[in-house]
């Protein structure tokens, strides 16, 4: 066991460090405006040869804030509103007293970068102009329309709950949706309201009308930067690079960006690099090293979450597939724990496991949370087919092994194990491809692999990136399944595979 232990920790912790490897750690949320004003610090720093890493798209408020104060990224874009409303539940009556509480927790904030990103109501213009909408209170009017909210926009403090008890709507056809897939969903008429970022540049491009917030609900949203001051000390040109965006960007700058990042399908380093041009005369070099060079690297990092957390789930299911067959009690215990493991769901676990990391002293985002979840998921399968290949044993096999005085570790490792081989290759074969699958989900806390370009074409509507990602994990998935078969060939004897 002691052995097992070892192992498991020191397979973690060679995937750890990921954040702290890189130098200065960006993060961004999983929308594009936030892509892409964390490349902007991100190809400043590097024009002033700080070394750093952008790591995209984590999630949500609370999933990077809780990065930043465990240390995980050291910078990240947020909003004033969002700070007060939902991070420190706390309005302050002046910008100098939320900079001075954010500082008791080690964390500093930039001035205004020069726009406010608000949250808005939209709904197409045109059925605006034939209903007669102009502004929030008229949706009390129309009970029955559909309503497609952002999953943290219904949850928020400062969100759907308060908005609805302010105007008094009455709408309860309320969807859940991911912001991004909202405009498309409106687009074909699924859903008839979406709540909106006011520098959104698909406003215009799907003509929506932004209906007046006639009660001036919504508070200002003005962009920031949060930072460590650790960072700072440590690197004093990020506090000089931070200093250099203050209102910088103004709403017209960052809806052009948005634009090109979101309909015009450019890179978000492009964009950020076009901007630092303009602005300050930085030259970045381009990053485009193509498809084929691209799709190497994310199936290097999809293969290692896959192989490791494969590699300690072998180690420690099969023992515990033995011990399952061997003692009934203690059997029903294990094979019930893996089930219910198997039962959560894979975002929820990779977003459960954050805090726990970040209390054992490790990383709570990057190939840490992603190797953990793996390894739980890979544990199911292999323990029962240990457990089934074990009890499909003949018990005059059993009996004749006793009667000849074989000892308990011979006859386990010379005629158990041997014959119920081909089960337990069945298991991590199962586990293998499963895992495959499941680790493209590692990129939603930057982890990395095929998941990455999955997430980037969802966020962008861009169909040949999603199969990007796609394509290559199903290859994967086939061939670690023509793999396993090989290995069933060689290893299990063609009477046992009968």
């Amino acid at each position: 066991m002691k052995l097992f232990i070892s192992l498991f920790l020191f397979c973690i912790l060679a995937g750890e460090g990921f954040a702290r490897a890189e130098g200065v750690v960006i993060g961004s949320k999983k929308f594009t405006e936030s892509v892409v004003l964390a490349e902007v610090i991100h190809l400043l720093l590097e024009s002033k040869n700080v070394s750093g890493k952008h790591i995209a798209e984590l999630g949500g408020t609370r999933i990077l804030w809780n990065a930043l104060l465990a240390g995980n990224i050291d910078i990240y874009p947020e909003y004033s509103s969002t700070i007060e409303d939902e991070l420190l539940k706390t309005k302050f009556k002046s910008f100098a007293e939320l900079k001075e509480k954010l500082a008791e927790q080690g964390i500093g904030i930039t001035a205004p970068l020069g726009f406010n990103n608000t949250y808005a109501i939209g709904i197409k213009k045109a059925r605006a102009l034939s209903l007669g909408l102009s502004k929030i209170s008229d949706l009390a009017k129309y009970p029955d329309f559909k309503m497609g909210l952002s999953e943290e926009f219904l949850q928020r403090r400062d969100g759907w709950p308060a908005l609805k008890q302010t105007y008094k709507l009455p709408q309860s056809n309320l969807r859940g949706i991911d912001h991004d897939v909202a405009y498309r969903a409106m687009q074909s008429g699924d859903i008839d309201i979406i709540d909106l970022y006011s520098t959104d540049a698909e406003i215009q491009y799907y003509d929506l009308l932004v209906l007046e917030d006639d009660l001036k609900y919504f508070p200002r949203y003005e962009a920031v930067y949060l930072y460590r001051l650790e960072a700072a000390q440590r690197e004093p040109n990020v506090l000089l690079a931070l200093k250099q965006l203050e209102g910088k960007i103004s709403e017209s700058t960052m809806i052009e960006m948005n634009r090109k990042a979101k309909i015009d399908k450019q890179a978000s380093r492009d964009v950020a690099a076009a901007f630092l041009k303009e602005k300050f005369s930085v030259e970045i070099k381009s990053a485009d090293e193509g498809l084929w060079h691209r799709i190497w690297l994310h199936t290097q990092e999809h293969l290692k979450l896959v192989l490791i957390s494969l590699f300690l789930a072998i180690l420690v299911a099969i023992p515990l597939g033995i011990v399952a067959e061997k003692n009934n009690k203690i059997g029903q215990v294990i094979l019930t724990l893996t089930g219910v493991i198997q039962t959560i769901p894979s975002l929820a676990l990779l977003v459960i496991l954050i805090k726990p990391l970040n209390l054992l002293g490790l990383t709570g985002i990057g190939d840490t949370p992603a190797l953990v979840a793996l390894f739980l998921y890979s544990l199911l399968p292999i323990v029962r087919g240990t457990h089934a290949g074990l009890q499909q044993i003949p018990l005059s096999l059993r009996e004749t092994s006793e009667v000849l005085g074989i000892s308990f570790w011979s006859r386990l490792f010379r005629i158990d194990i041997p014959l119920a081989l081909p089960t337990i290759l069945s298991g991590i074969k199962t586990a293998a491809v499963m895992n495959v699958g499941f680790a493209t989900l590692g990129a939603l806390v930057g982890a990395g692999g095929y998941g990455q370009p999955i997430l980037t074409g969802i966020r962008l509507d861009d169909y040949s990136l999603i199969l990007e990602g796609a394509i290559p994990s199903a290859v994967l998935a086939l061939g670690v399944q023509l793999f396993f078969d090989g290995i069933e060939r060689f290893f299990v004897s063609p009477g046992l595979r009968k």
